[in-house]
């Protein structure tokens, strides 16, 4: 599966929970995870079908930075 990567601030489990009802309803639950061990906090979701412009505004909405990083695999 081909992924995309973004560069973000949600850095704990308590962000993770609040960014959840955000990704959840666009991506899916279990299809995006975030890196907290990383010091950029990355983002990974599953690129077919993604709505880049929607996915940055969800998680800017849930109150947190995001870039878009890399594509991979």
């Amino acid at each position: 599966m081909k992924t995309k990567q973004f560069k973000t601030n949600i850095n704990c489990s308590g962000c993770v929970a609040k960014v959840t009802p955000f990704l959840n309803p666009l991506l899916g639950e279990n299809q995006w995870q975030v890196d907290t061990a990383n010091k950029e906090k990355i983002l990974t979701v599953p690129a077919d079908n993604l709505d880049e412009k929607t996915l940055l505004e969800q998680v800017k909405n849930a109150g947190f930075k995001i870039e878009p990083l890399t594509q991979n695999q």
